[in-house]
């Protein structure tokens, strides 16, 4: 497993929560992004990475796919909430 380089960036809140819970359902970049093409959200490796490093910006539509391929609300992956 590679660690970051680079330190989080500020253009999105819900990167790090994507990651963590991503690597606590043992996970892989290639799985989610998989899921995430079945759910209609075209993105490549290196999106993906950047989203988790929170250097980009995400969209409404892939905000809630990713909570639905990670069994996690909206809400916790916007910070919101502490509960998954």
């Amino acid at each position: 497993m590679r660690l970051r380089k680079q330190s989080l960036g500020d253009r999105n809140l819900i990167g790090a929560r994507v990651e963590y819970i991503r690597k606590k359902k043992g996970m892989k970049q290639k799985e989610l992004l998989a899921q995430l093409q079945v759910n209609g959200v075209d993105m490549n490796s290196s999106g993906l990475s950047k989203l988790e490093g929170q250097i980009r910006f995400v969209t409404d539509i892939e905000l809630v796919a990713l909570a639905d391929i990670l069994c996690v609300s909206v809400d916790y992956l916007l910070g919101r909430s502490d509960n998954p």
